[in-house]
This record gives structure tokens, C-alpha cells and sequence, in this order.
């Protein structure tokens, strides 16, 4: 039974990874650049239900940054704010309604630096914060919660 829980926990943490992959390539145009709206970020409610959507948010990430031809900081530290939104995500999992905020705070905090350091954005660190944080309101905060029900609905 106990290899039965990895297969299955290894399997949902890969499925998820490939799904945040490809939104993010078939909304290329809007899921890359200084102003993004990341509908793959959406995912970032499913540690509400399964700790393997951790991992796989993470390596979601890190596979969709490297394939959009990121920036080797974004690559890095874009996945690790997606990373520390998902645990945190994981650990708000008793109210579905707070399983939003870490990833949007996780990237309003981290996005914006990775912007100024990875591509030498010269926006105001608090200009990025704002278009980052309305992105992942529009995609997490909206998107994820609508997603977040529809799953309660047919768990």
C-alpha cells in the first residue's frame, strides 16, 4: 500500500507540473514579461487538496520559465516564489479562502526584484509590486478560487 501513496503522489505532482507547463505556453503572450496575468498560476490552489501539488507547482514552474526562455534568475527564484506560495498555500489549507494569499504575496515580493536584477527592469521596486500583484489577484485570486470551487463541487 505505502508504494501505491508514492506512485500516486509522484503521478499528481507530474500531471500538475505538465498542466502549469502547458497553460503557460498556450497563453505564451500573456504568461511572460514585465506584465503578466499567468493563468497557470491558477494551480497554485490545489495544495488545498494534495501536499504533491507542491512539487508540482515548483517543477511546473521551473519547466515553463526555462521553456519561455527566461532569465536564469527568473528560472531560479520565479520557481521558488511559486515554491513558498505553494507551502503556504498548503499550510492555509483548513480555509479555502486564504489558500490565495501566499502565492500572491510569495510573488509580489520575489517577482518584482527578479524584474530589476534578471532584466533590468527600471521600474520602481513598488511599480512591479503593484503589476504583479494585480496579475496574481487576476490569476490566483480570481481564476484559483473559481477553480478551487468547481474542484470542491466534484471532489
Amino acid at each position: 500500500m505505502k508504494t501505491n501513496n508514492k506512485v500516486l503522489f509522484m503521478t499528481q505532482a507530474a500531471m500538475i507540473a505538465a498542466i502549469y507547463v502547458v497553460l503557460c505556453l498556450v497563453f505564451e503572450p500573456i504568461s511572460y514579461g514585465a506584465i503578466q496575468t499567468r493563468v497557470a498560476e491558477a494551480l497554485t490552489v490545489l495544495p488545498f487538496f494534495t501536499p504533491a501539488a507542491i512539487p508540482g507547482l515548483f517543477i511546473g514552474c521551473l519547466l515553463a520559465n526555462f521553456l519561455g526562455g527566461a532569465a536564469a534568475l527568473d528560472v531560479i527564484f520565479g520557481s521558488i516564489a511559486t515554491l513558498i506560495g505553494a507551502v503556504g498555500s498548503y499550510l492555509l489549507r483548513k480555509n479555502r479562502y486564504l489558500v490565495s494569499v501566499p502565492p500572491i504575496l510569495a510573488n509580489m515580493i520575489i517577482v518584482p526584484w527578479v524584474l530589476r536584477f534578471a532584466y533590468g527592469s527600471e521600474d520602481m521596486i513598488w511599480f512591479s509590486t503593484i503589476t504583479v500583484g494585480i496579475g496574481e489577484i487576476l490569476a490566483i485570486g480570481i481564476l484559483g478560487q473559481i477553480l478551487l470551487s468547481v474542484l470542491i463541487r466534484y471532489q
